[in-house]
């Protein structure tokens, strides 16, 4: 196939979906090299430390959508002190000298400064989606540069950043704007220009997703859904109103008009007796996200799960109760999704949900293949039926928010519990596990869990050995995270030829040394290998056998990163 004409090998990869496939075929010669590199129009870097962005441009000049990923995933339980890296300036100075033609930016966990928003907006002519999610370092000034100068934008998107709320930006954009297809600024705190939201709603006719925040009142809900029948993805903001007022009338009948909801979110602030407006439009849900509600009680919760028999993606915090979770799984038999959250991370009385929650959903929702779920306490016996009632799960997440807690039965570790998921799952990628866990579990990790990609470990472990059972048996792994478990520099150093395989191993908590580290990064010139110290800790050089708190261990084309503050030791 190396003689067909270019435009046959361009056309013969727009079949290829995955970026992994298009890399693998870029192989063959250095005519499909040539074609892939400039036919690709898709890149995603999960790492923006793994590769130059100097060299991103020159590999793909043609590129139109950029996804980057920054700061370690832990970073979103802030253990990665402020100022450790990420910064999205590079990457766009780059990008605008040498791929002209992007029109989408993903950035997670990164930091991006309104003078980069103003690069972006300025640079790019046919520039038309922006998603930002957990990044900082922005203001609403920023939003404003885009708002000005993006004429063709059909996505902004803000998911769980900090941005400094400064001067008005929804009022930007121009009369003549009508492109936005998802606008989602539900993380900003500040008050909202109720007029030039209106006008821009509006105006723009292919408005199918809107997500809102707590400034905005029921009051302007309703005038806003008025002008948008059309809307498939809403995103409440303060949900609060007399029932009895003529706003919350007109509430319920842009509900009613509203046939085309999908999707529904927000509801930052509740008063319960105003949810009933909203049943008319749960017969035809297939996504609630409850996890932002802390106002909604549980029965109020029951209420409306059970108007939403459609349901295939299911968010909600612990207080729905392991009745609720009952309810669920008599309700919806089309649920893929679930994800149960914390109300109180830290309290450890009796509300929120156990192992009978989690295994009712797995008896009644036979399709189910991810799951989130905070808990107070599982079982070995619940876990196992949960394996075989669910099969399919791609994503098994399990946090029990009493670290090392053993089944209440039988007060013994949870090893054969998570061993039956990983045996019985055999298209799982993602894993977290926790609660009282031996070596053993990591044995059947490794033994059963090939197709695992990403697994997080915290509290579990007796020794070396279960760290290494997962290294030498993971052969898909790609990300490790392990946090409070008794794996040292054994273990860290026992086959140090896994670590090119992987994007990143962290460690924090744990055993292993400075010289485990420093030994690693001395065999491993291809990783980059971190410490991170507490900066209150950085007046102290740490000696050979000190510790580390926190090590951070990626994959890189690029060397060294040049930005690291002090307190991260580079070695």
């Amino acid at each position: 196939m190396t003689y067909f004409p270019e435009e046959v090998v361009e056309h013969i990869f727009s079949f290829l979906g995955s970026h992994r496939d298009r890399n693998t075929a870029s192989l063959v010669c250095k005519t499909w090299y040539r074609v892939e590199r400039l036919s690709r129009r898709r890149v995603f870097i999960g790492n923006c430390y793994a590769v130059a962005p100097e060299s991103l441009v020159a590999r793909f000049p043609r590129v139109r959508s950029l996804t980057l990923k920054g700061k370690p995933h832990f970073a979103d339980f802030n253990l990665i002190p402020p100022g450790w890296g990420g910064y999205a300036r590079p990457w766009l100075e780059a990008v605008a000298h040498g791929c002209p033609e992007l029109e989408e930016l993903h950035l997670k966990r990164m930091v991006i400064t309104d003078d980069c928003l103003e690069v972006l907006a300025r640079s790019f002519p046919n520039f038309r989606s922006l998603a930002l999610v957990s990044c900082e370092g922005f203001s609403t000034d920023g939003l404003a540069v885009i708002a000005t100068h993006c004429k063709l934008l059909r996505e902004l998107d803000l998911h769980e950043n900090e941005v400094e709320e400064r001067g008005e930006w929804l009022g930007c954009f121009p009369d003549s704007f009508t492109s936005l297809v998802s606008l989602n600024f539900a993380c900003l705190k500040g008050e909202v220009n109720a007029v030039a939201l209106e006008r821009l709603v509006a105006r723009c006719t292919g408005l199918r997703s809107l997500r809102l925040n707590r400034a905005v009142s029921l009051e302007m809900l309703s005038k806003i859904l008025a002008k948008a029948p059309q809307l498939v993805d809403l995103g409440t903001g303060s949900y609060v109103q007399d029932p009895r007022s003529e706003p919350y009338q007109r509430l319920v009948s842009a509900f009613m008009n509203c046939k085309a909801i999908r999707s529904l979110s927000g509801f930052w602030d509740v008063a319960s007796r105003c949810l009933p407006a909203v049943y008319p439009i749960c017969s035809n849900l297939t996504t609630l996200n409850l996890s932002y509600a802390p106002a909604i009680q549980g029965s109020d919760l029951i209420k409306m799960i059970r108007h939403s028999m459609k349901l295939q993606k299911l968010w909600v915090l612990d207080c729905i109760g392991d009745k609720g979770l009952g309810v669920v799984a008599s309700t919806c038999k089309e649920l893929q999704e679930l994800r149960v959250f914390p109300s109180d991370p830290y309290g450890l009385g009796n509300s929120g949900v156990t192992e009978e929650g989690l295994l009712s959903i797995s008896m009644g929702c036979p399709k189910l293949n991810s799951v989130l779920y905070f808990c107070h306490q599982m079982t070995n016996a619940a876990l196992i039926n949960v394996a075989k009632n669910c099969p399919n799960f791609i994503r098994f997440r399990l946090c029990i928010l009493a670290p090392k807690k053993p089944d209440p039965v039988t007060l013994l570790p949870l090893d054969e519990g998570f061993g039956a998921i990983v045996q019985s799952c055999k298209d799982l990628r993602r894993l977290s596990v926790s609660g009282l866990l031996t070596d053993q579990v990591f044995l059947y990790i490794g033994v059963y869990g090939e197709k695992l990609e990403m697994l997080s470990i915290a509290f579990a472990g007796d020794s070396d050995k279960g760290m290494l059972y997962v290294l030498n048996g993971c052969k898909n792994l790609r990300k490790l995270e392990i946090r409070d478990c008794p794996f040292g520099d054994t273990a860290l150093l026992k086959d140090v030829g896994k670590y090119e395989t992987m994007r990143s191993l962290w460690m924090s908590s744990c055993d292993v040394t400075l010289q485990g580290c420093k030994i690693l990064a001395a065999k491993m010139p291809m990783l980059n290998v971190e410490v991170i110290n507490d900066v209150d800790e950085m007046e102290e050089i740490p000696s050979d056998n000190h510790k580390v708190e926190k090590m951070y261990l990626y994959r890189t084309l690029a060397g060294p990163r040049n930005d690291a503050p002090s307190y991260v030791l580079k070695l």
